[in-house]
Formats: C-alpha cells, sequence, structure tokens
C-alpha cells in the first residue's frame, strides 16, 4: 500500500474545514490561494493538534477574533461567548478537522492517530532574533497555508498543514 501524498493531505484538509463549517455552522468556506509554506501569522486564538502514522506533522487553524467569535457563537449557539468558550470553539474546530483527516486515511491505510487539540490565544508574533549559531535542528517536511473566507467576509480564517 503506498504512503499518502501530501497533496492527498492538503485536499483532505481543505474538504474538511470546508464541510466542518457548512455542517456545524451553515457557513460555506471558500479556500484562496494555497501558499506553499506555513509561516507565522497574527491571529488572536490558534489552535493546533499532532498527526502521526504515515505522515507526522501539525494540523493548525489561526482566526482572528471576530472569526473565532463567529465560531464560538454558531458551534455552541452563545450569543456572547466568554474566553473560554471561543477557545473550547477553536479546539473543538480543529478537532473536527483532524478527526475528518484521520477516519479517511485510517480507514484507507490503518496507521495514523492524532493528538489531543491544544489553543492558544493571544496575539502571536515573530521572533525577529537569529537563532543560535550552534542549532542543530533540521526538519524536512512540507507546508501550506490555505486562506478560507465565507461569501460576506465576516469569517476570515487560516488553515496550515504542516507535515
Amino acid at each position: 500500500m503506498s504512503a499518502i501524498s501530501f497533496e492527498e493531505v492538503m485536499f483532505t484538509v481543505m474538504t474538511a474545514t470546508q464541510e466542518t463549517f457548512k455542517c456545524y455552522m451553515n457557513i460555506e468556506l471558500f479556500a484562496g490561494q494555497v501558499e506553499r509554506k506555513v509561516a507565522p501569522v497574527d491571529s488572536d486564538v490558534t489552535g493546533i493538534i499532532g498527526v502521526a502514522g504515515d505522515r507526522v506533522g501539525y494540523i493548525i487553524v489561526a482566526a482572528d477574533r471576530s472569526t473565532a467569535q463567529l465560531v464560538a457563537r454558531e458551534m455552541l449557539m452563545d450569543d456572547e461567548p466568554d474566553e473560554d468558550s471561543i477557545r473550547d470553539a477553536i479546539g473543538e474546530l480543529i478537532n473536527n478537522i483532524a478527526g475528518a483527516f484521520k477516519t479517511k486515511y485510517h480507514s484507507q491505510y490503518g496507521n495514523v492517530a492524532m493528538g489531543l487539540p491544544l489553543v492558544v490565544s493571544g496575539q502571536l508574533r515573530t521572533v525577529t532574533e537569529p537563532p543560535d549559531e550552534g542549532a542543530s535542528m533540521n526538519v524536512q517536511c512540507k507546508g501550506v497555508t490555505i486562506p478560507f473566507t465565507n461569501k460576506d467576509g465576516s469569517a476570515n480564517l487560516k488553515v496550515m498543514v504542516y507535515m
């Protein structure tokens, strides 16, 4: 049995994101131009989940505050979600997206597992200091960033696949 291709991973995550928004929130998302890199982004709430098996890496959802609030309002049916509810909703969102990935590839390939979601809130910024000269970590993987928005522009997020 052949390994999962990166393109399969990318399109599965793209479809899972759109289907999750449609099924749970009745929001139709449109994917923008895929960037063939994973770079730090400014976001207010970020959900991260690890994937292991034939492909190892992370699936990451980064949202601004208004999109995170929209996700919480729609998923939790709460008109004024608090910070904990917003983080819970983003955690549930990334869990659903990664769960769709796991379900598809576990049935096809058998060797797929995922970790628990990690949600970080607050502005994430790029660290601009150069790395230590003694640093010797070499990570070889492929990554993409997929921007999504809805028709009226009220939902804007980026889903990153890093494998």
